[in-house]
């Protein structure tokens, strides 16, 4: 199944767990450090350096791209550690998530509650996902490193449905 970001709850409700999809449109890098600096920005009140109403945030700190390429090896991260995260985010209009690994019980209440998805990307494979990055560009928080949040454009990237908007997982 071919799906586009931004994401809507018309193609969210559609998708089950164990799916594979091919996704296409922008989605955003993010992991630990950059997740815990946007939950400081919305606790603070402030402005976030991105929309996230139908947004899809990969864990993902990629490697420096080789010379000639758009990005360097970009495999999903244990899921778990943004667990604590992603409840605030999903509030805040984030409908799609992708990493590796289960889900805490509160995860999947949170993606059923605000109509959202837990992707699955293919483990051991960043080399060859980073094939799907059309586009990068950085966005917030270079001083992370790897960890900053970058904008990718990406086309048929290919993952399975992990936790479906109605909180069924593929790992039950």
């Amino acid at each position: 199944m071919n799906i586009k970001t931004p994401l809507d709850a018309k193609q969210i409700k559609k998708l089950k767990s164990g799916d594979e999809v091919l996704l296409s449109g922008v989605i955003y890098t993010a992991r630990d450090q950059a997740h815990k600096r946007l939950c400081e920005v919305i606790n603070s009140g402030k402005k976030l350096s991105f929309d996230l109403k139908g947004q899809v945030i990969y864990y993902c700190g990629p490697s420096m791209a080789p010379k000639g390429k758009i990005i360097g090896s970009c495999g999903p991260t244990t899921s778990r550690r943004m667990d604590e995260f992603s409840e605030k985010l999903l509030a805040k209009g984030l409908k799609g998530m992708i990493g590796k690994g289960g889900r805490s019980q509160d995860v999947r209440a949170a993606i059923k509650k605000h109509c959202a998805v837990y992707f699955l990307a293919y483990a051991g494979c960043g080399a060859l996902l980073s094939k799907y990055v059309k586009k990068s560009e950085l966005i917030a928080y270079k001083d992370l490193g790897p960890e900053a949040i970058l904008k990718l454009e990406v086309k048929n990237f290919p993952l399975i449905v992990g936790i479906d908007s109605y909180g069924r997982s593929i790992y039950d």
